[in-house]
């Protein structure tokens, strides 16, 4: 959207970028902004840095990439420095180390927290972004960055009777604070996403009765979830350049190598060898193993033929534990 209004007689506070969102992507935008001389104002809503971390605070809130690479890898000090307790780090820890590098970083200085950005127009006449913010101010800016990600912005359905609900009714993407007690609660989780699938196993240790609304079936495996050894730690610290080169080469920013090998070359033996030991180890990277995982239908059909086999062979498993 674009707007003409003269500002010289009034001149506006200027800086060269403004920034939204004190997430990974924003905090690491202000510390590039910083190293190359610019100027930045930086508004988060919250009332401290993290993000998703900040707001996702729900039972069982946890990261499904490998903590030795959901790091930032602009600094190797930063990298030798912290250290993750896990194989796939917890909401708390994750934001534990998010302050930390906004400490190490001194970032805070130039965040105004407890602030929205209402409205961001872009003027012709000045070439800046006059951006407004929910407090009354106005600035300008040649640069725009939003950071605000696509994981923070809470969708409560418009379920009839919810305004006269008498009992507690909590929203994943914006949890409390502090901790929600379900002891001796009738409890209710709408939906099987990955927060569903993350907090009903926990709240359901704690709660009287927990009901899961579903309107999907959704297969989850195992994560092997585990504590990180030391000489595993320092070993991947050790290999911190090698790391880096191979994720910046890589796909998705892990640094797996994509098998060139198709599925269908090799024998549905060694295809169901691969499955059952990603599964087992708790693994996301087919495509380390075939490439043609996702767009392959035979190959997609079979994969999901031998996870419906092994998820029911779980089933059993805990029938047979509970019954």
């Amino acid at each position: 959207m674009t707007t003409q209004h003269n500002t010289k007689s009034n001149p506006l506070p200027a800086f060269d970028a403004v920034i939204v969102g004190a997430g990974f992507s924003g905090l690491y935008m202000l510390h590039r902004l910083r190293e190359a001389g610019l100027s930045a104002c930086f508004y988060e809503s919250g009332e401290g840095v993290g993000g998703v971390w900040y707001w996702n605070r729900y039972p069982g809130a946890r990261c499904d990439s490998e903590s030795i690479y959901y790091n930032y890898t602009f600094s190797e000090e930063l990298y030798q420095e912290w250290t993750w307790s896990s194989r796939y780090p917890g909401q708390p820890e994750i934001l534990r180390y998010l302050n930390f590098v906004a400490d190490k970083f001194d970032l805070r200085r130039d965040i105004q927290f407890r602030t929205r950005v209402t409205a961001a127009h872009y003027d012709d006449d000045e070439r800046k972004w006059r951006i407004q913010t929910n407090d009354g101010v106005t600035v300008m800016a040649t640069y725009f960055i939003s950071a605000v990600g696509c994981l923070s912005a809470t969708n409560v359905p418009k379920m009839k009777g919810l305004e006269t609900f008498e009992g507690q009714w909590f929203h994943t993407g914006n949890w409390p604070h502090e901790k929600v007690n379900f002891h001796g609660k009738r409890v209710g989780v709408i939906g099987t996403g990955s927060s569903g699938i993350q907090s009903i196993p926990v709240i359901a240790e704690e709660a009287l009765h927990l009901t899961v609304f579903q309107r999907t079936a959704q297969y989850s495996s195992p994560a092997q979830n585990h504590e990180l050894e030391e000489a595993y730690v320092q070993n991947a610290k050790n290999r911190f350049h090698e790391m880096k080169q191979s994720m910046r080469e890589s796909t998705a920013g892990f640094p797996y190598r994509r098998s060139r090998v198709s599925a269908l070359e090799v024998s549905e033996e060694e295809r169901q060898q691969v499955y059952e030991s990603a599964w087992a180890q708790g693994e996301r990277r087919l495509s380390q193993h075939v490439h043609d995982h996702r767009t392959g239908k035979p190959v997609c059909t079979e994969q999901h033929a031998c996870i419906h086999r092994t998820a029911r062979g779980v089933d059993r498993g805990l029938h047979s534990i509970y019954s």
